[in-house]
């Protein structure tokens, strides 16, 4: 080496954060694939499972969301609905669900189902809770608890879209995936939440309660048959006898949930044609206010008076028996009347606002009932009443095959024909 030449720069060690970002990088490599070794696959899923096993936090956050959820149906506040599913814990113990149907870890399944179990029972109490203190407020604006308890296919989507991400973003990267888990939190708590509500409201008995229980279930049952299927694609297969059985009867029994519940299955079959679509329903025939036409009966003719000959024998034989005319009392004939009752009146409910309306004891009177928007009711014609500038209709309908009777607001029904007398009687 010429001394005279410059001495070659030191080299410069690479920074921390270049190292860690390489780190990284090397982990996303290597978790691109499903290990096939035995050894370097136990590590992976053991650090998987240590990332999804629950803690505290589930059950804090849950406490605190379920609170939130609780005051945004009370209140009808959608921004509060908002601010408790932000607030909600990050749903990983579901990943952890996923992982151990795949695996075939039994202990690990009742872990995870089990924290996720007693998460939702949380959520569930504090809708709950909510529902009893409304009692003290009725009648109240019920808008998003009927939103939120029914099946809309914008969130299937929604909810496809946040079980893929939050699958990929759990296993592809150390971060916690705050975004993917809100949107499944949002699927899932929401209808939870509502169904505890209308619980312990006592308002819309069959129409919030046991309906967002039921699209909880769906939910529940579509993003865990896509997390699977999601787990498949990242090269998560069943390595044992016990987890291919697992993640075959779990997918089966996944999509059974699905068809059932959801009336997905009636629907593709009226759409290929193999069975026929259900009949339209009753408040959708024309129905009329105008009494039934009446068959007139004609009386029999009747006689003023009826006269009988009878003969009436003498004591002397030899004259001969005149015969004696005898005039009977005229008798009376009864007409048979017939009195006309209206016909009672088919209407469905077509609320603006709330996506029902409440059968009433009495006008502003005490909530009997709440019927869902499309419910249909029978109106007792010719009784309506005005209070305070607003017309009330008699009533009555059949929940749950009993007969409840009182009073609606007259903009909340709709009758296919006109009624010719929509107006009260004058009441004293």
């Amino acid at each position: 080496m010429n001394p005279s030449e410059p001495a070659p720069p030191p080299q410069s060690e690479p920074t921390p954060e270049f190292v860690s970002a390489r780190a990284r990088r090397r982990r996303a490599q290597r978790r691109a694939y499903f290990p096939t070794d035995e050894q370097e696959r136990a590590a992976l899923f053991s650090h998987l499972v240590r990332r999804a096993f629950p803690s505290y936090e589930l059950f804090v956050f849950s406490l605190v969301a379920g609170a939130i959820l609780g005051l945004g149906y009370l209140f009808n506040s959608q921004a509060l609905l908002i601010f408790g599913i932000l607030v909600a814990p990050l749903l990983t113990p579901w990943i952890g669900t996923a992982l151990s149907i795949v695996a075939g870890a039994p202990r690990l399944f009742a872990q995870t189902l089990t924290a996720l179990f007693l998460s939702s029972l949380i959520i569930f109490l504090g809708g709950l809770l909510a529902g009893f203190a409304s009692r003290l407020f009725q009648p109240l604006t019920l808008n998003e608890a009927f939103l939120h308890s029914r099946l809309w296919p914008a969130d299937l989507v929604v909810l496809t879209i946040g079980a893929i991400l939050i699958t990929i973003s759990f296993v592809r990267s150390e971060d916690r995936p705050h975004l993917p888990s809100a949107l499944l939190a949002y699927e899932l708590f929401l209808p939870l939440c509502a169904a505890g509500f209308g619980l312990g409201s006592g308002v819309g008995l069959g129409e919030i309660w046991p309906q967002g229980l039921l699209v909880f279930g769906v939910h529940l049952a579509w993003a865990t048959a896509f997390g699977l299927i999601t787990l498949f694609f990242l090269r998560f297969y069943p390595t044992s006898f016990g987890g291919l059985a697992s993640t075959g009867i779990t997918l089966a029994a996944l999509i059974a949930v699905v068809i059932i519940y959801s009336n997905f299955g009636n629907w593709v079959l009226v759409k290929t044609g193999l069975a026929t679509p259900p009949p339209e329903p009753v408040a959708m025939v024309a129905a009329t206010a105008t009494p039934a036409a009446l068959a007139s009966i004609t009386p029999s003719p009747t006689s003023d008076q009826a006269t009988a000959i009878i003969g009436v024998p003498t004591s002397t034989p030899s004259r001969t028996p005149r015969p004696t005319a005898v005039t009977l009392p005229a008798t009376e004939t009864r007409t048979p009347t017939v009195t006309a009752e209206p016909t009672p009146i088919v209407a469905i409910i077509r609320a603006s606002e709330g996506g029902g309306a409440f059968i009433r004891e009495a006008p502003r009177g005490q909530v009997l009932v709440t019927l869902g928007n499309g419910s249909t009711v029978t109106i007792v014609p010719n009784d309506l009443q005005e209070v305070n500038g607003v017309i009330w209709v008699h009533v009555f309908a059949t929940v749950n095959d009993k007969r409840v009777e009182g009073w609606m607001i007259q903009t909340v029904l709709q009758t296919a024909t006109p009624i010719a007398d929509w107006q009260p009687s004058p009441t004293p």
